[in-house]
């Protein structure tokens, strides 16, 4: 069976560099449908993913890419779902590997132009929470998708991806937040700090939002020789303060806090903060949702908070490419979208 799927994507993939898209992605629909209906699960997925790689490595010319695309949707839509691929997660589940391997080649495959990619991602993600221990989503395929959109300079949608990642993803987000931030004020890099450090506290991943914060500072301290620093020991902990920039200070301050667990070191922090915290206008929720998380502060309940902040304001919430760090409505700068010569290395 493998040799004759084998003949058959050989023979489309020889009308793909003839220029016959259209017909090599009717037959390679038919052919896959066929395979489908006969619950031939394995043999209608490597057909789909070999007439997917063919095709979005064609290009966009007279649609080609477009027909990879649907190909590679139509893999997860009739056969991973279909069939109830799943797993169950770890090192030993080689099979599931071996699924979300298949997924994320695909992926990379998409010219970062093409339409049908968006779904794609959705799809990808969607079967790994059904299919998955995670409700959310598969963790390696969040990584893969917001990796790409960071390479892409696709900034809000990376962070939506990374944020639920891996433990790689907080090297990633934090690199495409100082990137971003080389482009704006120097005053403001606290700010693009915390698009990666408040995220991943509200999601309880502490560790992440450290590793973050010191990958932002240390890329922060290289670029900037002549910036003040002040390296602050205990028997516990080691901080770097800057003078220059309070906010910075405040979040390293709040991640040493959270480890400490002390609600009334969290109050004193952001009392002594508060004016600068007041002047930005934009962490009053993000500190609330915090407060109450980790020291069980309460706030008031309206809604959710949580996904109200993360998906409207975080993320950038429809603003036409703009987004803010959060806040209740109040004045507070924007993040516009990066140039696009942004480079991460």
């Amino acid at each position: 069976m493998t040799s004759r799927i084998g003949k058959t994507i050989a023979r489309q993939q020889e009308k793909i560099a003839a220029g016959a898209y259209y017909e090599a992605h009717q037959q390679l629909r038919v052919i896959a449908a066929r395979y489908i209906k006969q619950s031939n699960y394995d043999a209608a997925a490597e057909l789909l993913a070999g007439g997917a790689t063919a095709l979005l490595r064609a290009g966009s010319q007279q649609g080609a890419s477009a027909s990879g695309g649907d190909l590679a949707i139509m893999l997860v839509v009739e056969v991973y779902n279909k069939a109830e691929w799943g797993y169950q997660g770890g090192e030993n589940d080689t099979e599931g590997r071996a699924l979300k391997k298949r997924l994320i080649e695909l992926l990379r495959e998409f010219p970062s132009e093409e339409p049908t990619r968006k779904r794609y991602i959705q799809e990808i993600i969607g079967w790994s929470g059904r299919h998955g221990p995670l409700e959310r989503g598969d963790p390696e395929l969040h990584h893969a998708v917001g990796s790409v959109y960071a390479e892409d300079n696709e900034p809000y949608d990376a962070e939506r991806h990374l944020v639920l990642g891996t433990s790689e993803s907080a090297e990633t987000l934090a690199k495409l937040e100082y990137e971003w931030y080389t482009h704006d004020e120097p005053h403001t890099a606290a700010l693009y700090a915390s698009r990666a450090i408040f995220p991943y506290l509200l999601t309880g991943n502490v560790r992440s939002a450290n590793k973050a914060l010191l990958i932002f500072t240390s890329r922060l301290s290289t670029a900037n020789p002549a910036l003040g620093v002040q390296n602050v020991s205990s028997a516990s902990s080691d901080i770097r303060l800057y003078p220059a920039l309070p906010l910075l200070n405040f979040l390293s301050l709040l991640l040493l806090t959270i480890q400490r667990a002390s609600a009334d070191l969290f109050k004193q922090l952001t009392a002594h903060y508060a004016a600068q915290i007041r002047e930005v206008g934009i962490w009053d929720d993000f500190l609330a949702q915090i407060g109450e998380q980790y020291f069980s502060i309460k706030i008031p309940r309206q809604g959710n908070p949580l996904l109200d902040m993360m998906g409207s304001m975080l993320f950038g919430g429809g603003q036409g490419g703009q987004g803010q760090v959060g806040g209740r409505g109040a004045p507070a700068k924007k993040v516009e979208a990066p140039p696009p010569n942004m480079e991460l290395d």
